[in-house]
């Protein structure tokens, strides 16, 4: 980690935007742009590590004013570099804490970016000021996995989720303390981020204690109903 651009350095961010993958696919993009400009209703939005521009620039298309808060200069070089990035203004700085001006209709934090945010305290307080953007009425979205504990054998703490002849990806989870790693090995270079990873009932009850009631959870941008069965969420609640 470095001091200017946490856990999404240089190295992170001339990889990031990584075509043909699930979060870069045109069709998830759309689906994810369409239904937070649905959620703005023509108002302002605020992303929360906004890095890349990957959902704002499409935001932005859509004739939503959106303003971005990130740490990683790294990251938002590349979003400055790429069409339309005039539009959207961008601060840098901690989005757990960073303020910025105006009031906004919609504040987001896609991708399992709020487990980015490595302790309980950390997440209450993203989630305080995200209320102290939003207009009330105004919304706030999460984006993010459930913990896959399910899938750990007595005695295991690594679930693999990519394995190629030349990627290897895990997660590492420490159910006491409810840390979690991801660990991607790529052409034999390896990386690590630690995450906390949280659930959803636990996001409702930092929601209100934010000064916000649970709105919508669905199992995906399709806006599926959330189950048993489903592997992650994207949910809103309402500033009261």
């Amino acid at each position: 980690m470095t001091d200017t651009d946490g856990f999404f350095g240089e190295k992170v961010a001339e990889r990031y935007d990584i075509p043909n993958t699930p979060p870069f696919d045109p069709a998830v993009i759309a689906e994810t742009a369409d239904t937070l400009a649905e959620l703005a209703d023509g108002g302002r939005a605020l992303e929360f590590a906004i890095g890349t521009g990957r959902v704002g620039l499409p935001l932005a298309e859509r004739g939503v004013e959106v303003h971005g808060i990130d740490l990683s200069r790294a990251m938002v070089a590349r979003l400055r570099a790429k069409p339309g990035a005039d539009r959207i203004g961008v601060t840098i700085g901690d989005f757990t804490t960073t303020r910025v001006g105006g009031e906004f209709d919609l504040v987001y934090l896609v991708f399992n970016t709020i487990m980015n945010v490595t302790t309980q305290r950390g997440q209450v307080e993203c989630f305080r000021n995200a209320a102290a953007h939003l207009r009330p009425g105004g919304r706030f979205l999460i984006e993010v996995m459930v913990p896959e504990l399910r899938k750990l054998p007595p005695g295991q703490t690594a679930v693999p989720f990519t394995v190629t002849p030349t990627t290897l990806g895990f997660d590492t989870y420490e159910p006491a303390t409810q840390a979690m790693s991801s660990v991607h090995v790529v052409d034999g270079e390896i990386s690590t981020i630690p995450f906390r990873y949280v659930w959803p009932a636990e996001l409702d009850l930092m929601a209100q204690l934010a000064g916000m009631e649970p709105e919508h959870r669905w199992a995906s941008w399709s806006r599926a109903p959330f189950g048993n069965e489903s592997g992650a969420h994207v949910s809103t609640w309402v500033k009261i």
